[in-house]
């Protein structure tokens, strides 16, 4: 096992923290190197050792966020759409700023690619194959989707005043008048 040296942790620690805080703070699209690595009393040589530029660096973090969310949904393959929703809305929840920050942003369309990518495969798990209306899979993937993403983003911007119980309910009822069969698992959730 590779030991990673205190001092590359310790410049990463610092360049990833500068970067949220400017992200909350400043939006993703004002954000530069150079200011990064100044607020980060850190080098722009140093910075470039470890990214190529603050949009590798943003990969990189959602990266990290999408390997949680694929975890807690990896520990709820069993639950139904609703829990799953729940814990899945919970996350957005927690790191809440950092999300709208992102939907906020013109310049940070990896991060939506990467949400709907993931968010497409997680539907592909949970829904019965003889749900797809139409023929073409990915258009059906892609539809439900953006219409889940799109809800995400609402919530995430404070425009849907509801809490996530109710928000997963209505989801979960959309589905079912579109006809939408889920797979639940035995224990009965329906």
């Amino acid at each position: 096992m590779n030991k990673i040296d205190r001092r590359v942790l310790k410049s990463r620690q610092a360049i990833q923290s500068t970067f949220l805080q400017m992200l909350v703070k400043e939006g993703f699209d004002e954000i530069t190197v150079r200011n990064m690595t100044e607020k980060a009393n850190i080098s722009r040589k140093t910075f470039y050792l470890h990214y190529m530029d603050k949009y590798d660096l943003l990969d990189k973090i959602v990266d990290d966020h999408i390997a949680q969310l694929r975890e807690i949904c990896d520990q709820k393959k069993d639950t139904g759409l609703i829990e799953d929703s729940v814990s899945w809305f919970s996350y957005f929840e927690q790191h809440k700023s950092f999300f709208a920050a992102l939907f906020k942003s013109r310049d940070a369309s990896s991060f939506r690619k990467k949400l709907s990518s993931f968010t497409m495969g997680e539907i592909n798990k949970k829904i019965n194959e003889d749900s797809y209306p139409i023929t073409d899979k990915h258009i059906f993937l892609k539809f439900l989707g953006t219409a889940i993403i799109g809800v995400l983003e609402s919530y995430i911007l404070d425009e849907v005043d509801s809490d996530i119980e109710i928000v997963a309910m209505q989801v979960k009822q959309l589905l079912y008048k579109l006809n939408i069969q889920i797979t639940f698992p035995k224990t009965g959730y329906a």
